[in-house]
Protein backbone atom coordinates (compact mmCIF):
# COMPACT_ATOMS: atom_id res chain seq x y z
CA UNK A 1 0.00 0.00 0.00
CA UNK A 2 1.27 3.36 -1.38
CA UNK A 3 1.61 5.87 1.64
CA UNK A 4 1.21 9.56 0.90
CA UNK A 5 0.57 12.89 3.17
CA UNK A 6 -2.77 13.67 4.24
CA UNK A 7 -4.67 16.70 5.52
CA UNK A 8 -7.27 15.47 7.89
CA UNK A 9 -9.55 18.61 8.63
CA UNK A 10 -11.98 18.27 11.87
CA UNK A 11 -14.36 20.38 12.95
CA UNK A 12 -15.86 20.60 16.35
CA UNK A 13 -16.58 22.57 19.13
CA UNK A 14 -14.32 23.37 21.75
CA UNK A 15 -14.74 20.68 24.06
CA UNK A 16 -11.78 19.72 27.04
CA UNK A 17 -10.31 16.21 26.09
CA UNK A 18 -11.20 15.96 22.52
CA UNK A 19 -7.51 16.57 20.84
CA UNK A 20 -6.92 13.20 23.44
CA UNK A 21 -9.90 11.54 22.02
CA UNK A 22 -8.49 12.29 17.97
CA UNK A 23 -5.45 11.30 18.93
CA UNK A 24 -5.76 7.94 19.98
CA UNK A 25 -7.44 7.19 16.41
CA UNK A 26 -4.26 8.09 14.86
CA UNK A 27 -2.16 5.48 17.78
CA UNK A 28 -4.31 2.84 17.35
CA UNK A 29 -3.63 2.62 13.58
CA UNK A 30 0.00 2.91 14.17
CA UNK A 31 -0.07 6.76 12.51
CA UNK A 32 2.75 9.16 13.47
CA UNK A 33 0.89 12.86 13.57
CA UNK A 34 3.55 15.11 11.40
CA UNK A 35 1.64 18.38 12.34
CA UNK A 36 -1.48 19.66 14.25
CA UNK A 37 -2.87 22.79 14.18
CA UNK A 38 -5.56 24.04 16.31
CA UNK A 39 -7.80 27.31 15.77
CA UNK A 40 -11.21 28.74 15.94
CA UNK A 41 -12.82 28.63 12.41
CA UNK A 42 -14.92 30.79 10.31
CA UNK A 43 -17.98 29.51 11.53
CA UNK A 44 -18.48 31.11 15.14
CA UNK A 45 -18.41 28.63 18.23
CA UNK A 46 -17.07 25.87 16.10
CA UNK A 47 -12.80 24.94 16.02
CA UNK A 48 -11.00 23.55 13.03
CA UNK A 49 -8.00 21.07 13.69
CA UNK A 50 -5.59 20.51 11.05
CA UNK A 51 -3.92 17.20 11.09
CA UNK A 52 -1.21 15.73 9.03
CA UNK A 53 -0.06 12.26 8.75
CA UNK A 54 1.34 9.64 6.26
CA UNK A 55 -0.73 6.65 5.35
CA UNK A 56 -2.73 4.68 2.95
CA UNK A 57 -5.90 5.89 1.06
CA UNK A 58 -7.90 3.08 2.71
CA UNK A 59 -6.20 3.60 6.19
CA UNK A 60 -7.06 7.67 6.69
CA UNK A 61 -10.38 7.07 5.12
CA UNK A 62 -11.17 4.43 8.02
CA UNK A 63 -9.71 7.23 10.56
CA UNK A 64 -11.33 10.03 9.41
CA UNK A 65 -14.83 7.61 9.43
CA UNK A 66 -13.94 6.65 13.05
CA UNK A 67 -13.11 10.36 14.24
CA UNK A 68 -16.40 11.75 12.51
CA UNK A 69 -18.79 9.01 14.53
CA UNK A 70 -17.08 11.13 17.83
CA UNK A 71 -19.91 12.63 19.58
CA UNK A 72 -18.62 15.92 19.76
CA UNK A 73 -17.15 15.96 16.05
CA UNK A 74 -19.37 18.18 14.10
CA UNK A 75 -17.37 17.03 10.50
CA UNK A 76 -14.13 15.40 9.83
CA UNK A 77 -12.54 14.45 6.38
CA UNK A 78 -9.23 14.66 4.56
CA UNK A 79 -7.60 16.29 1.56
CA UNK A 80 -4.75 15.38 -0.68
CA UNK A 81 -1.96 18.24 -1.57
CA UNK A 82 -3.65 19.27 -4.76
CA UNK A 83 -6.98 20.22 -3.21
CA UNK A 84 -5.68 22.60 -0.67
CA UNK A 85 -3.35 25.81 -0.37
CA UNK A 86 -1.30 25.49 2.65
CA UNK A 87 1.49 27.03 4.77
CA UNK A 88 3.78 26.88 7.70
CA UNK A 89 6.15 29.57 9.33
CA UNK A 90 9.12 28.34 10.67
CA UNK A 91 11.73 30.88 13.17
CA UNK A 92 15.55 30.67 12.74
CA UNK A 93 17.92 31.89 15.30
CA UNK A 94 21.19 32.61 14.10
CA UNK A 95 24.53 34.11 15.53
CA UNK A 96 24.39 37.61 14.12
CA UNK A 97 28.44 37.64 13.78
CA UNK A 98 28.34 34.87 11.42
CA UNK A 99 25.29 36.01 9.35
CA UNK A 100 27.16 39.06 8.91
CA UNK A 101 30.51 37.02 7.76
CA UNK A 102 28.24 36.02 4.90
CA UNK A 103 28.35 39.30 3.19
CA UNK A 104 25.05 40.52 1.87
CA UNK A 105 21.99 39.41 3.93
CA UNK A 106 19.56 41.20 1.72
CA UNK A 107 20.31 38.20 -0.97
CA UNK A 108 19.56 35.95 1.78
CA UNK A 109 16.23 38.68 2.23
CA UNK A 110 15.47 38.54 -1.18
CA UNK A 111 16.26 34.96 -2.16
CA UNK A 112 13.77 32.88 0.77
CA UNK A 113 11.35 35.90 0.87
CA UNK A 114 12.00 36.19 4.53
CA UNK A 115 11.68 38.57 7.63
CA UNK A 116 13.88 39.76 10.11
CA UNK A 117 11.82 39.36 13.65
CA UNK A 118 14.76 40.59 16.15
CA UNK A 119 18.00 41.67 15.58
CA UNK A 120 20.53 41.49 18.45
CA UNK A 121 24.07 42.22 18.77
CA UNK A 122 24.38 38.40 19.85
CA UNK A 123 21.21 36.67 17.18
CA UNK A 124 18.57 37.09 14.35
CA UNK A 125 15.27 35.40 14.33
CA UNK A 126 14.51 34.87 10.86
CA UNK A 127 10.61 34.19 9.53
CA UNK A 128 9.68 31.94 6.93
CA UNK A 129 6.48 31.59 5.58
CA UNK A 130 6.05 29.01 2.96
CA UNK A 131 5.34 24.67 2.15
CA UNK A 132 7.29 22.72 4.27
CA UNK A 133 9.94 22.19 1.47
CA UNK A 134 10.42 26.05 1.80
CA UNK A 135 11.13 26.38 5.05
CA UNK A 136 13.29 23.18 4.96
CA UNK A 137 14.95 24.41 2.36
CA UNK A 138 16.24 27.78 4.04
CA UNK A 139 16.83 25.46 7.01
CA UNK A 140 19.34 23.43 5.00
CA UNK A 141 21.30 26.36 3.66
CA UNK A 142 21.28 27.96 6.95
CA UNK A 143 22.85 25.22 8.55
CA UNK A 144 25.47 24.41 6.29
CA UNK A 145 26.82 27.66 5.93
CA UNK A 146 26.44 29.66 9.48
CA UNK A 147 24.79 27.09 11.42
CA UNK A 148 21.23 27.51 13.24
CA UNK A 149 20.84 28.01 17.17
CA UNK A 150 17.26 27.38 17.54
CA UNK A 151 14.81 26.65 14.85
CA UNK A 152 10.87 26.14 15.04
CA UNK A 153 8.08 24.75 12.61
CA UNK A 154 4.49 25.11 13.14
CA UNK A 155 1.92 22.77 11.61
CA UNK A 156 0.50 23.25 8.24
CA UNK A 157 -2.48 25.73 8.16
CA UNK A 158 -4.81 25.12 5.22
CA UNK A 159 -7.82 25.36 3.23
CA UNK A 160 -9.60 24.13 0.46
CA UNK A 161 -9.44 25.20 -3.02
CA UNK A 162 -13.42 24.50 -3.22
CA UNK A 163 -15.19 28.29 -2.66
CA UNK A 164 -16.70 27.03 0.52
CA UNK A 165 -15.48 24.81 3.05
CA UNK A 166 -17.25 21.48 3.20
CA UNK A 167 -18.87 22.38 6.45
CA UNK A 168 -20.58 25.45 5.57
CA UNK A 169 -22.07 22.88 2.83
CA UNK A 170 -22.98 20.29 5.25
CA UNK A 171 -24.52 22.90 7.50
CA UNK A 172 -26.24 24.50 4.51
CA UNK A 173 -28.14 20.91 3.50
CA UNK A 174 -28.65 20.36 7.22
CA UNK A 175 -30.78 23.00 7.43
CA UNK A 176 -32.38 22.78 4.03
CA UNK A 177 -33.94 19.89 5.11
CA UNK A 178 -34.96 21.36 8.35
CA UNK A 179 -37.24 24.00 6.17
CA UNK A 180 -38.47 21.36 3.91
CA UNK A 181 -39.81 19.22 6.97
CA UNK A 182 -41.55 22.11 8.80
Amino acid sequence: MEKKLYTVTIFSENTVGLLNQVTIVFTRRQLNIETLSVSPSALKGIHKFTITSYASKEVIDKVVKQIDKRVDIIKAYYNTDDELVSQEIALYKVATDKLLALGSIEALIRNYAIRVLELTETCVVFEKTGTYEETQRLFDELSQTIGVLQFIRSGRVAITKSKVERLSDMLASIEKKQIVEE
